[in-house]
């Protein structure tokens, strides 16, 4: 006999249809408060680095705005792709015209470029206080069909570039300037994982791996770098709406099925970027302090239990 979880209260009954409007609501009051809110100086006078911000619905943009709302004295954008860097870099000037903005086109796994910016962080601001390693790929190819170059590029845009920020963005936050008001050695890098890496049923084979070698990347960083108040994390999303899911959220949504996105989750759907870049914003200032070495699941619970019939033990 199966027996009903007794940690379980049932929600209201809502059909399908009901429970996607529920979530589409949702979802619009979460943008609205993030729109909305007002500026603080969380950031304030922090140098940040952000890789990955090119895509117009992606975590690397929303993250890059929401830094600037939050006061930091100067941001370095970096993206592969050049096309809507222009139109970020001026975004933010006209919204923030208090915060320095320099976008670069690079490819964020090029180990000069990112020598490169986090060079040009310390000549220009003398100091380096945040790196946010975003970049990355999503590859759809099952396992009969992938191949060890299409494997070692899903591994050099997710894993290496995370390798590389680590390695050249510790190095420039360990420089002191006492007149650009930095004292003591220190800094947060922030690598973009996923559930993926965490454990299977969410990705690719390649991507997989990958963004379980940023976990590990972020882990091992922890205590390579110890006692240098550098912090390592990473950041594992769940089923966020981008333009790297978007060929997935078009299908489910042409086909009918829209309510079902995020359904596997006890909140019962998918995510925005700005839910992501709010737990950026919570590891690039100093309220995540004490933070460090961990892989921070962002995905409504999805990956805190092992698969379930809902109201049931399994």
């Amino acid at each position: 006999m199966v027996q009903r979880s007794p940690n379980t209260t049932d929600g209201p009954k809502l059909n399908a249809t009901e429970q996607y409007q529920r979530t589409i609501t949702r979802i619009a009051q979460i943008q609205s408060h993030m729109e909305n809110a007002p500026r603080s100086q969380r950031l304030k006078d922090k140098t940040c680095i952000v890789t990955g911000v090119g895509s117009l619905r992606g975590i690397g943009r929303a993250s890059a705005l929401l830094f600037a709302h939050q006061g930091a004295r100067h941001l370095y954008l970096l993206d592969f792709c050049p096309d809507h860097l222009p139109e970020l870099e001026s975004t933010i000037q006209q919204l923030y015209p208090d915060v320095k903005v320099t976008t670069i086109q690079a490819d964020a796994a090029d180990e000069a470029a990112i020598a490169a910016v986090c060079k040009r962080a310390i000549d220009e601001e003398g100091r380096l206080d945040v790196f946010f390693a975003n970049a990355g790929i999503l590859s759809s190819k099952a396992l009969p069909d992938l191949t060890a170059e299409a494997f070692m590029e899903s591994m050099r845009v997710n894993s290496l570039s995370c390798f590389l920020a680590v390695k050249y963005g510790s190095q420039a936050m360990m420089h002191v300037d006492p007149s650009k008001g930095k004292n003591l050695c220190g800094g947060s890098i922030i690598l973009t994982a996923s559930v993926a890496g965490l454990r299977s049923g969410a990705g690719t084979i390649d991507y997989s791996a990958s963004k379980a070698a940023v976990n590990s990347i972020a882990q091992t960083s922890a205590y390579q770098l110890q006692r240098t108040d550098i912090r390592v994390n990473s950041i594992c999303p769940g089923l966020i709406e981008t333009n790297m899911t978007k060929n997935m959220f078009d299908f489910a949504r042409q086909r009918g099925s829209g309510s079902k996105l995020g359904q596997l989750n006890p909140l019962g759907r998918y995510g925005l970027p700005q839910e992501i870049a709010q737990m950026a914003l919570f590891l690039a200032s100093d309220e995540s302090s004490y933070v460090n070495g961990q892989n921070l699941a962002v995905d409504a619970g999805l990956s805190a239990s092992h698969p379930i019939i809902p109201g049931h033990w399994a």
